[in-house]
Protein backbone atom coordinates (compact mmCIF):
# COMPACT_ATOMS: atom_id res chain seq x y z
CA UNK A 1 0.00 0.00 0.00
CA UNK A 2 2.88 2.39 0.77
CA UNK A 3 4.18 1.44 -2.40
CA UNK A 4 1.43 2.66 -4.12
CA UNK A 5 1.19 5.84 -2.93
CA UNK A 6 4.44 6.96 -3.29
CA UNK A 7 4.22 5.63 -6.83
CA UNK A 8 1.05 7.60 -7.75
CA UNK A 9 2.75 10.68 -5.75
CA UNK A 10 5.71 10.35 -8.32
CA UNK A 11 3.38 10.04 -11.37
CA UNK A 12 1.59 13.71 -10.09
CA UNK A 13 4.66 15.26 -9.53
CA UNK A 14 6.00 14.63 -13.20
CA UNK A 15 2.68 15.55 -14.63
CA UNK A 16 2.57 18.97 -12.24
CA UNK A 17 6.06 19.50 -13.89
CA UNK A 18 5.12 18.83 -17.05
CA UNK A 19 1.90 21.16 -17.05
CA UNK A 20 4.60 24.20 -15.95
CA UNK A 21 6.54 23.55 -18.95
CA UNK A 22 3.76 23.83 -21.57
CA UNK A 23 3.00 26.64 -20.04
CA UNK A 24 5.88 28.49 -19.68
CA UNK A 25 6.50 27.01 -23.17
CA UNK A 26 2.88 29.00 -24.50
CA UNK A 27 4.21 32.32 -22.92
CA UNK A 28 7.04 31.96 -24.34
CA UNK A 29 5.76 31.29 -27.74
CA UNK A 30 3.03 34.22 -27.30
CA UNK A 31 5.71 36.89 -26.44
CA UNK A 32 7.66 35.95 -29.67
CA UNK A 33 4.79 36.03 -31.30
CA UNK A 34 3.87 39.43 -30.21
CA UNK A 35 7.38 40.69 -30.97
CA UNK A 36 7.31 39.81 -34.80
CA UNK A 37 3.89 41.18 -34.84
CA UNK A 38 4.89 44.35 -33.55
CA UNK A 39 8.11 44.49 -35.88
CA UNK A 40 5.80 43.56 -39.16
CA UNK A 41 3.75 46.95 -38.12
CA UNK A 42 7.32 48.62 -38.35
CA UNK A 43 8.08 47.60 -42.03
CA UNK A 44 7.07 50.26 -44.70
CA UNK A 45 3.78 49.38 -46.71
CA UNK A 46 5.40 49.04 -49.56
CA UNK A 47 8.98 50.19 -51.45
CA UNK A 48 9.72 53.93 -50.26
CA UNK A 49 9.22 56.36 -52.84
CA UNK A 50 12.15 58.49 -52.00
CA UNK A 51 14.68 56.11 -53.22
CA UNK A 52 16.22 56.09 -56.47
CA UNK A 53 16.22 53.15 -58.60
CA UNK A 54 17.97 51.70 -61.27
CA UNK A 55 17.29 51.57 -65.34
CA UNK A 56 17.25 48.19 -65.27
CA UNK A 57 15.46 47.25 -62.21
CA UNK A 58 12.46 49.49 -63.93
CA UNK A 59 12.36 47.65 -66.60
CA UNK A 60 12.35 44.57 -64.89
CA UNK A 61 9.26 45.61 -63.26
CA UNK A 62 7.62 47.38 -66.37
CA UNK A 63 8.48 44.12 -68.43
CA UNK A 64 6.57 41.88 -66.07
CA UNK A 65 3.49 44.54 -65.00
CA UNK A 66 2.90 45.13 -69.28
CA UNK A 67 2.46 40.96 -69.28
CA UNK A 68 0.40 41.14 -66.07
CA UNK A 69 -2.15 43.62 -66.37
CA UNK A 70 -2.34 43.41 -70.29
CA UNK A 71 -6.09 41.87 -70.36
CA UNK A 72 -6.97 44.27 -67.81
CA UNK A 73 -6.04 47.35 -69.97
CA UNK A 74 -7.78 45.47 -72.84
CA UNK A 75 -11.26 45.18 -71.82
CA UNK A 76 -10.80 49.23 -69.68
CA UNK A 77 -9.86 50.76 -73.42
CA UNK A 78 -13.04 48.47 -74.77
CA UNK A 79 -15.03 50.44 -71.79
CA UNK A 80 -13.84 54.03 -73.27
CA UNK A 81 -14.92 52.90 -76.52
CA UNK A 82 -18.34 51.82 -75.30
CA UNK A 83 -18.34 55.30 -73.42
CA UNK A 84 -18.27 57.34 -76.47
CA UNK A 85 -21.57 55.17 -78.24
CA UNK A 86 -24.02 58.35 -78.86
CA UNK A 87 -26.33 55.48 -78.54
CA UNK A 88 -27.57 52.10 -78.76
CA UNK A 89 -26.75 50.48 -82.38
CA UNK A 90 -24.23 48.23 -84.68
CA UNK A 91 -20.89 49.92 -84.82
CA UNK A 92 -20.21 50.09 -88.81
CA UNK A 93 -23.52 47.80 -89.15
CA UNK A 94 -21.81 45.05 -87.40
CA UNK A 95 -20.95 44.98 -83.96
CA UNK A 96 -23.18 45.70 -80.97
CA UNK A 97 -22.66 49.13 -79.36
CA UNK A 98 -24.27 50.60 -76.97
CA UNK A 99 -23.26 53.65 -74.14
CA UNK A 100 -22.28 52.44 -70.90
CA UNK A 101 -25.17 50.83 -68.72
CA UNK A 102 -26.93 49.74 -72.16
CA UNK A 103 -27.29 46.37 -74.28
CA UNK A 104 -26.92 46.53 -77.90
CA UNK A 105 -28.08 42.95 -79.08
CA UNK A 106 -28.05 41.57 -82.75
CA UNK A 107 -30.87 40.08 -84.43
CA UNK A 108 -28.99 37.12 -86.10
CA UNK A 109 -25.08 35.53 -86.28
CA UNK A 110 -22.52 38.09 -86.38
CA UNK A 111 -20.86 39.26 -89.37
CA UNK A 112 -18.05 38.12 -90.38
CA UNK A 113 -16.02 41.43 -91.20
CA UNK A 114 -15.89 42.48 -87.19
CA UNK A 115 -12.37 42.56 -86.38
CA UNK A 116 -13.03 44.17 -82.36
CA UNK A 117 -13.21 40.33 -80.99
CA UNK A 118 -11.03 37.62 -82.62
CA UNK A 119 -12.52 34.03 -82.37
CA UNK A 120 -16.38 34.81 -83.21
CA UNK A 121 -19.00 31.72 -83.87
CA UNK A 122 -21.83 31.67 -85.68
CA UNK A 123 -23.77 29.26 -83.21
CA UNK A 124 -24.96 32.23 -81.15
CA UNK A 125 -26.99 35.51 -81.54
CA UNK A 126 -24.84 37.73 -79.58
CA UNK A 127 -25.47 40.75 -77.47
CA UNK A 128 -22.72 43.61 -75.93
CA UNK A 129 -22.84 45.65 -72.84
CA UNK A 130 -20.65 47.47 -70.66
CA UNK A 131 -21.54 48.21 -67.23
CA UNK A 132 -19.66 51.04 -65.10
CA UNK A 133 -20.48 49.22 -61.82
CA UNK A 134 -18.49 52.32 -60.10
CA UNK A 135 -20.86 54.55 -61.45
CA UNK A 136 -24.20 52.59 -60.59
CA UNK A 137 -25.41 49.00 -60.72
CA UNK A 138 -27.31 47.66 -63.44
CA UNK A 139 -30.16 45.38 -63.64
CA UNK A 140 -30.34 42.20 -66.43
CA UNK A 141 -32.80 40.79 -67.81
CA UNK A 142 -33.62 37.21 -68.42
CA UNK A 143 -37.00 36.37 -70.68
CA UNK A 144 -38.39 33.01 -70.77
CA UNK A 145 -35.92 30.74 -73.53
CA UNK A 146 -38.19 27.58 -73.55
CA UNK A 147 -36.11 24.94 -74.52
CA UNK A 148 -33.27 27.04 -76.24
CA UNK A 149 -30.02 26.70 -75.42
CA UNK A 150 -28.76 30.39 -73.99
CA UNK A 151 -26.29 31.77 -71.42
CA UNK A 152 -25.09 35.48 -70.46
CA UNK A 153 -21.38 35.69 -69.85
CA UNK A 154 -20.70 38.19 -67.25
CA UNK A 155 -16.66 39.16 -66.29
CA UNK A 156 -15.48 41.52 -64.68
CA UNK A 157 -12.06 44.11 -65.78
CA UNK A 158 -9.80 40.60 -64.82
CA UNK A 159 -12.25 38.32 -67.25
CA UNK A 160 -13.46 36.47 -64.71
CA UNK A 161 -16.55 35.37 -64.15
CA UNK A 162 -19.02 36.72 -61.42
CA UNK A 163 -22.31 35.90 -62.47
CA UNK A 164 -24.10 32.88 -63.12
CA UNK A 165 -26.79 32.83 -65.98
CA UNK A 166 -27.86 30.44 -68.49
CA UNK A 167 -29.57 27.59 -69.04
CA UNK A 168 -27.47 25.11 -67.28
CA UNK A 169 -27.65 26.61 -63.71
CA UNK A 170 -31.30 26.66 -64.24
CA UNK A 171 -31.80 30.37 -63.75
CA UNK A 172 -35.78 31.46 -64.05
CA UNK A 173 -36.95 34.58 -66.07
CA UNK A 174 -36.40 37.57 -64.56
CA UNK A 175 -34.55 40.31 -63.03
CA UNK A 176 -30.74 40.37 -62.00
CA UNK A 177 -28.95 42.89 -59.89
CA UNK A 178 -24.87 43.36 -60.89
CA UNK A 179 -23.24 45.80 -58.25
CA UNK A 180 -20.16 46.66 -57.58
CA UNK A 181 -17.12 45.79 -55.03
CA UNK A 182 -18.22 48.97 -52.56
CA UNK A 183 -21.95 49.46 -53.11
CA UNK A 184 -24.27 49.26 -49.94
CA UNK A 185 -27.55 50.53 -51.78
CA UNK A 186 -31.08 49.26 -51.21
CA UNK A 187 -31.99 46.14 -53.58
CA UNK A 188 -35.79 46.94 -54.85
CA UNK A 189 -38.41 44.68 -54.92
CA UNK A 190 -38.73 42.64 -57.78
CA UNK A 191 -34.83 41.46 -57.79
CA UNK A 192 -34.34 37.77 -57.76
CA UNK A 193 -30.87 37.69 -57.36
CA UNK A 194 -27.71 39.71 -56.91
CA UNK A 195 -24.60 39.41 -58.22
CA UNK A 196 -20.99 41.56 -57.10
CA UNK A 197 -18.04 41.80 -59.34
CA UNK A 198 -14.77 42.62 -57.92
CA UNK A 199 -14.05 45.65 -60.04
CA UNK A 200 -15.82 48.89 -60.79
CA UNK A 201 -16.15 47.63 -64.72
CA UNK A 202 -18.13 44.26 -66.11
CA UNK A 203 -18.92 43.12 -69.25
CA UNK A 204 -22.04 41.12 -70.36
CA UNK A 205 -22.46 38.98 -73.14
CA UNK A 206 -25.96 36.90 -73.96
CA UNK A 207 -25.45 34.29 -76.36
CA UNK A 208 -28.87 32.32 -77.45
CA UNK A 209 -28.40 29.11 -79.96
CA UNK A 210 -29.72 29.36 -83.36
CA UNK A 211 -30.30 26.84 -86.09
CA UNK A 212 -28.54 27.40 -89.41
CA UNK A 213 -32.35 27.57 -91.13
CA UNK A 214 -34.37 30.41 -92.07
CA UNK A 215 -37.34 29.04 -89.82
CA UNK A 216 -35.23 29.28 -86.60
CA UNK A 217 -33.97 32.90 -87.39
CA UNK A 218 -37.59 34.07 -87.79
CA UNK A 219 -38.43 32.20 -84.64
CA UNK A 220 -35.86 33.82 -82.40
CA UNK A 221 -36.80 37.43 -82.80
CA UNK A 222 -39.35 37.04 -80.33
CA UNK A 223 -37.15 35.86 -77.64
CA UNK A 224 -34.12 37.81 -78.00
CA UNK A 225 -36.27 41.07 -77.88
CA UNK A 226 -36.92 40.97 -74.23
CA UNK A 227 -32.70 40.36 -73.75
CA UNK A 228 -31.61 43.77 -71.81
CA UNK A 229 -29.68 45.60 -69.58
CA UNK A 230 -29.98 49.11 -67.95
CA UNK A 231 -28.85 51.09 -64.94
CA UNK A 232 -30.74 50.45 -61.88
CA UNK A 233 -32.77 53.79 -61.63
CA UNK A 234 -34.57 52.37 -64.45
CA UNK A 235 -36.13 49.85 -63.38
CA UNK A 236 -39.87 49.64 -62.67
CA UNK A 237 -40.48 46.02 -62.26
CA UNK A 238 -41.24 45.20 -66.42
CA UNK A 239 -40.01 43.21 -68.73
CA UNK A 240 -38.94 46.09 -71.42
CA UNK A 241 -38.82 44.75 -75.19
CA UNK A 242 -36.86 46.40 -78.09
CA UNK A 243 -36.67 44.97 -81.75
CA UNK A 244 -32.98 44.48 -81.86
CA UNK A 245 -33.23 44.02 -86.05
CA UNK A 246 -33.73 48.12 -86.60
CA UNK A 247 -30.59 49.25 -84.90
CA UNK A 248 -29.20 51.99 -86.18
CA UNK A 249 -25.78 51.99 -87.75
CA UNK A 250 -22.98 54.13 -85.83
CA UNK A 251 -19.49 54.82 -86.83
CA UNK A 252 -16.67 53.17 -84.96
CA UNK A 253 -14.29 55.62 -82.36
CA UNK A 254 -11.23 53.06 -82.83
CA UNK A 255 -8.78 52.70 -85.76
CA UNK A 256 -10.34 49.98 -87.09
CA UNK A 257 -9.25 47.79 -90.32
CA UNK A 258 -6.50 45.16 -91.13
CA UNK A 259 -6.62 41.65 -91.22
CA UNK A 260 -5.90 41.77 -87.57
CA UNK A 261 -8.40 41.96 -84.22
CA UNK A 262 -8.82 45.52 -83.56
CA UNK A 263 -5.41 47.23 -81.20
CA UNK A 264 -6.64 47.61 -77.49
CA UNK A 265 -3.49 48.18 -75.54
CA UNK A 266 -0.75 50.95 -76.49
CA UNK A 267 2.19 50.44 -75.32
CA UNK A 268 3.36 54.20 -75.56
CA UNK A 269 0.22 55.34 -72.86
CA UNK A 270 -0.12 51.68 -71.28
CA UNK A 271 1.70 53.25 -68.42
CA UNK A 272 -0.20 56.20 -68.32
CA UNK A 273 -3.08 54.54 -67.99
CA UNK A 274 -2.51 51.63 -65.42
CA UNK A 275 -2.87 53.51 -62.70
CA UNK A 276 -6.18 54.51 -63.41
CA UNK A 277 -6.98 50.51 -64.21
CA UNK A 278 -5.44 49.50 -60.98
CA UNK A 279 -7.54 51.70 -59.04
CA UNK A 280 -10.62 49.93 -60.80
CA UNK A 281 -9.59 46.53 -59.83
CA UNK A 282 -8.15 46.89 -56.52
CA UNK A 283 -5.67 43.97 -55.71
CA UNK A 284 -6.55 40.16 -54.90
CA UNK A 285 -5.49 38.58 -52.07
CA UNK A 286 -1.64 38.55 -52.19
CA UNK A 287 -0.96 41.51 -54.84
CA UNK A 288 -0.81 44.34 -52.56
CA UNK A 289 2.78 44.52 -52.41
CA UNK A 290 2.56 43.72 -56.44
CA UNK A 291 0.48 47.03 -56.83
CA UNK A 292 2.92 49.39 -54.73
CA UNK A 293 5.83 47.81 -56.65
CA UNK A 294 4.79 48.96 -59.83
CA UNK A 295 3.58 52.15 -58.81
CA UNK A 296 6.33 52.89 -57.11
CA UNK A 297 7.73 52.70 -60.77
CA UNK A 298 5.14 54.77 -62.47
CA UNK A 299 5.71 57.51 -59.86
CA UNK A 300 9.58 57.24 -60.05
CA UNK A 301 9.53 57.56 -64.07
CA UNK A 302 7.09 60.39 -63.61
CA UNK A 303 10.10 62.61 -62.30
CA UNK A 304 12.95 60.73 -64.39
CA UNK A 305 12.41 61.21 -68.36
CA UNK A 306 15.20 58.40 -69.15
CA UNK A 307 12.78 56.47 -66.59
CA UNK A 308 10.16 56.81 -68.64
CA UNK A 309 11.72 56.20 -71.93
CA UNK A 310 13.04 52.85 -70.46
CA UNK A 311 9.82 51.53 -69.33
CA UNK A 312 8.19 52.39 -73.01
CA UNK A 313 10.46 50.79 -74.55
CA UNK A 314 10.33 47.07 -72.12
CA UNK A 315 6.58 47.66 -73.01
CA UNK A 316 7.21 47.33 -76.58
CA UNK A 317 9.44 44.96 -76.60
CA UNK A 318 6.82 42.45 -74.17
CA UNK A 319 3.89 43.01 -76.55
CA UNK A 320 6.26 41.56 -79.41
CA UNK A 321 8.44 39.28 -77.72
CA UNK A 322 5.51 38.12 -74.46
CA UNK A 323 2.01 38.90 -76.17
CA UNK A 324 2.33 38.06 -79.70
CA UNK A 325 3.36 34.73 -79.62
CA UNK A 326 0.38 33.61 -77.40
CA UNK A 327 -1.98 34.27 -80.43
CA UNK A 328 -1.30 31.16 -81.83
CA UNK A 329 -2.62 28.31 -79.52
CA UNK A 330 0.03 25.78 -80.35
CA UNK A 331 2.14 28.03 -77.44
CA UNK A 332 0.48 27.72 -74.41
CA UNK A 333 -2.56 25.60 -72.81
CA UNK A 334 -2.98 22.26 -71.45
CA UNK A 335 -1.69 19.58 -74.41
CA UNK A 336 -4.29 17.13 -75.02
CA UNK A 337 -4.72 14.04 -77.34
CA UNK A 338 -3.69 14.71 -81.26
CA UNK A 339 -2.32 18.17 -80.94
CA UNK A 340 -5.29 19.89 -79.40
CA UNK A 341 -5.45 22.04 -75.99
CA UNK A 342 -7.25 23.66 -73.74
CA UNK A 343 -7.72 25.32 -70.33
CA UNK A 344 -9.69 24.38 -67.14
CA UNK A 345 -10.16 27.39 -65.60
CA UNK A 346 -11.44 29.57 -68.20
CA UNK A 347 -12.85 33.17 -66.51
CA UNK A 348 -11.84 31.75 -63.53
CA UNK A 349 -7.92 33.00 -63.90
CA UNK A 350 -7.45 34.15 -60.38
CA UNK A 351 -3.93 34.44 -59.73
CA UNK A 352 -3.21 32.43 -62.67
CA UNK A 353 -1.59 35.24 -64.82
CA UNK A 354 0.06 33.49 -67.86
CA UNK A 355 -3.34 31.72 -69.06
CA UNK A 356 -5.47 35.03 -68.62
CA UNK A 357 -3.19 36.72 -70.57
CA UNK A 358 -3.08 34.08 -73.24
CA UNK A 359 -6.73 34.08 -73.70
CA UNK A 360 -7.19 37.69 -73.85
CA UNK A 361 -4.82 38.01 -76.78
CA UNK A 362 -6.24 34.59 -78.46
CA UNK A 363 -9.56 34.43 -78.11
CA UNK A 364 -10.83 37.08 -75.21
CA UNK A 365 -13.72 37.01 -73.55
CA UNK A 366 -14.74 32.98 -73.27
CA UNK A 367 -17.44 31.36 -70.94
CA UNK A 368 -16.68 29.51 -67.81
CA UNK A 369 -15.93 26.10 -68.56
CA UNK A 370 -19.77 25.09 -67.05
CA UNK A 371 -21.09 26.98 -70.00
CA UNK A 372 -18.89 26.54 -72.85
CA UNK A 373 -15.66 23.70 -73.32
CA UNK A 374 -13.14 25.32 -75.76
CA UNK A 375 -10.40 23.31 -77.69
CA UNK A 376 -7.90 24.50 -79.94
CA UNK A 377 -6.03 23.55 -82.98
CA UNK A 378 -3.30 24.58 -85.41
CA UNK A 379 -1.62 21.27 -86.01
CA UNK A 380 -2.67 18.14 -87.78
CA UNK A 381 -1.97 14.94 -86.34
CA UNK A 382 1.42 15.01 -88.05
CA UNK A 383 1.98 18.39 -85.95
CA UNK A 384 2.54 19.91 -89.14
CA UNK A 385 0.48 23.55 -89.17
CA UNK A 386 -2.57 23.55 -90.98
CA UNK A 387 -2.47 24.99 -94.74
CA UNK A 388 -5.28 25.01 -96.94
CA UNK A 389 -2.71 23.54 -99.72
CA UNK A 390 -3.75 20.51 -98.30
CA UNK A 391 -7.28 18.61 -97.57
CA UNK A 392 -8.04 17.45 -93.99
CA UNK A 393 -10.79 15.67 -91.98
CA UNK A 394 -12.05 14.96 -89.01
CA UNK A 395 -13.86 11.93 -88.50
CA UNK A 396 -15.85 11.32 -84.97
CA UNK A 397 -16.28 7.48 -84.71
CA UNK A 398 -20.05 5.88 -83.77
CA UNK A 399 -20.65 6.55 -80.30
CA UNK A 400 -17.51 9.02 -79.84
CA UNK A 401 -20.05 12.41 -81.12
CA UNK A 402 -18.72 15.63 -78.38
CA UNK A 403 -20.22 15.07 -74.68
CA UNK A 404 -22.10 17.82 -74.55
CA UNK A 405 -26.08 19.01 -73.33
CA UNK A 406 -26.17 22.13 -75.05
CA UNK A 407 -24.72 21.66 -78.46
CA UNK A 408 -21.01 21.94 -80.07
CA UNK A 409 -19.18 22.99 -82.60
CA UNK A 410 -16.15 23.27 -84.55
CA UNK A 411 -15.08 26.73 -86.47
CA UNK A 412 -12.33 27.50 -88.89
CA UNK A 413 -10.90 30.90 -88.48
CA UNK A 414 -7.93 32.18 -90.45
CA UNK A 415 -3.87 33.23 -88.66
CA UNK A 416 -5.31 36.46 -87.07
CA UNK A 417 -7.86 34.32 -85.77
CA UNK A 418 -11.32 35.70 -87.52
CA UNK A 419 -13.24 34.40 -90.64
CA UNK A 420 -11.93 33.35 -93.43
CA UNK A 421 -14.41 34.16 -96.31
CA UNK A 422 -15.75 31.79 -98.56
CA UNK A 423 -18.26 31.06 -101.60
CA UNK A 424 -20.84 28.97 -99.70
CA UNK A 425 -20.43 31.99 -96.69
CA UNK A 426 -20.03 29.04 -94.19
CA UNK A 427 -17.72 29.34 -91.11
CA UNK A 428 -18.84 26.74 -88.67
CA UNK A 429 -20.13 22.93 -88.67
CA UNK A 430 -22.08 21.43 -85.85
CA UNK A 431 -25.52 21.20 -83.87
CA UNK A 432 -27.10 24.22 -85.71
CA UNK A 433 -26.34 21.96 -89.26
CA UNK A 434 -29.28 19.94 -89.51
CA UNK A 435 -28.06 18.03 -93.10
CA UNK A 436 -25.00 16.40 -92.22
CA UNK A 437 -24.07 13.02 -93.61
CA UNK A 438 -22.93 10.27 -91.66
CA UNK A 439 -21.12 7.24 -93.03
CA UNK A 440 -22.52 3.89 -93.45
CA UNK A 441 -20.71 2.81 -90.28
CA UNK A 442 -22.70 5.94 -87.75
CA UNK A 443 -19.36 7.66 -88.08
CA UNK A 444 -19.20 11.34 -89.30
CA UNK A 445 -16.58 12.78 -91.28
CA UNK A 446 -16.31 16.53 -91.92
CA UNK A 447 -14.03 17.38 -94.78
CA UNK A 448 -11.82 21.33 -94.17
CA UNK A 449 -10.05 22.00 -97.83
CA UNK A 450 -10.40 24.87 -99.48
CA UNK A 451 -11.93 23.24 -102.62
CA UNK A 452 -15.34 22.07 -102.67
CA UNK A 453 -15.31 17.83 -102.21
CA UNK A 454 -16.99 15.99 -104.20
CA UNK A 455 -21.02 14.28 -104.05
CA UNK A 456 -22.79 14.61 -100.76
CA UNK A 457 -19.73 15.40 -98.89
CA UNK A 458 -20.48 19.36 -99.67
CA UNK A 459 -22.85 18.93 -96.30
CA UNK A 460 -19.90 18.22 -94.40
CA UNK A 461 -17.69 20.91 -96.05
CA UNK A 462 -15.34 23.02 -93.75
CA UNK A 463 -13.59 25.65 -96.56
CA UNK A 464 -10.59 27.02 -95.79
CA UNK A 465 -8.39 29.60 -96.96
CA UNK A 466 -5.25 28.63 -99.46
CA UNK A 467 -3.11 29.81 -96.65
CA UNK A 468 -2.72 29.33 -92.75
CA UNK A 469 -5.26 28.52 -90.61
CA UNK A 470 -6.63 27.22 -87.41
CA UNK A 471 -9.77 24.93 -86.09
CA UNK A 472 -12.06 25.88 -82.48
CA UNK A 473 -13.75 23.47 -80.94
CA UNK A 474 -16.78 24.84 -78.64
CA UNK A 475 -18.93 22.30 -76.60
CA UNK A 476 -21.81 24.73 -74.92
CA UNK A 477 -22.97 23.27 -71.44
CA UNK A 478 -20.20 20.88 -72.12
CA UNK A 479 -20.75 16.93 -70.32
CA UNK A 480 -18.33 16.34 -66.74
CA UNK A 481 -16.22 13.83 -69.17
CA UNK A 482 -16.16 16.52 -71.59
CA UNK A 483 -15.01 19.54 -68.91
CA UNK A 484 -12.09 16.88 -67.30
CA UNK A 485 -10.80 16.27 -70.44
CA UNK A 486 -12.10 12.69 -70.66
CA UNK A 487 -13.34 13.52 -73.99
CA UNK A 488 -11.19 15.41 -76.63
CA UNK A 489 -11.87 16.07 -80.38
CA UNK A 490 -10.26 13.36 -82.77
CA UNK A 491 -7.36 14.13 -84.95
CA UNK A 492 -6.92 16.39 -87.53
CA UNK A 493 -5.78 13.86 -90.57
CA UNK A 494 -4.26 15.11 -93.76
CA UNK A 495 -5.32 13.27 -96.64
Amino acid sequence: MKKKLISLLVILTLASCNQNKNTNNNISVSAETDTLNKSANLLPPGPDLNVKITESYARQVARDAYFWAWPMENIYNRRLAFKQAPKVGLMNGVLPFAPLNSLAMLHDYIKPEQRWVACPNQDVVYGAAIAALDETPVIVQVPDFGDRFWVYQVVDLRTDSFAQLGKMYGTKPGFYLLVGPNWKGYVPKGITKTFRSKTGTAFIVPRVFQDDSPQDKKAIQSVINTIDVYALDKFDGKMKSQDWSKLPSLNSPTKDGGSGETKWVFPDSFFDELPIVLKDAPPLRGEESRYAQILAVIEAAKKDPALKKAIIEEAHKADKELIDPLLQFKNWGIPLANNWTTANNCAAFGTDYFTRTAIAKSNILVNASAETKYFYQDLDSNSTKLNGSNQYTVTFAKGKAPQVKGFWSLTLYDEHHFFSPNAIKRYSVGTKNKDLKYNTDGSLTLYVQNSEPLGDKKANWLPCPKGIFCLYFRCYWPEEKTIKNEWTPPAVVKT
